[in-house]
């Protein structure tokens, strides 16, 4: 039988592989087989901690405005500042009222002051 030469489709394929392990230590770094299984796991977790990550910060923002609006008086609790935002119809979201709470709780306050007042 004659020799058929193979073409480059599977080292390219490994190669490709193999560029994404290019981090990777020892026995990862070298066999195929294992980059494969451990490029595959990598991908799985960063798109499941992807979403994660959005929870998260989230949760990090939620519990500094929390801290923030007991520290300062400005409300009881986050729930009812929070609450307050949406009945004066004051659209701030979590990330830039955390950021504010966090950088100047002058503003919060004033913020406060301005949910109390317009009734």
């Amino acid at each position: 039988m004659t020799r058929v030469p193979r073409g480059y489709i599977a080292r390219r394929r490994r190669t490709k592989m193999r560029s994404f392990a290019s981090n990777f230590r020892g026995a990862h770094l070298r066999l195929n087989r294992m980059i494969i299984q451990q490029v595959r796991r990598a991908f799985v977790s960063s798109h499941r901690d992807r979403g994660r990550q959005k929870r998260d910060f989230r949760r990090l923002w939620i519990t500094r405005i929390n801290a923030a609006t007991r520290v300062y008086n400005v409300f009881d609790s986050y729930s009812k500042l929070i609450h307050n935002l949406y009945k004066k119809e004051l659209i701030l979201n979590r990330k830039m009222l955390a950021q504010v709470a966090v950088s100047n709780p002058n503003n919060l306050y004033t913020i406060s002051n301005k949910i109390k007042t317009i009734d």
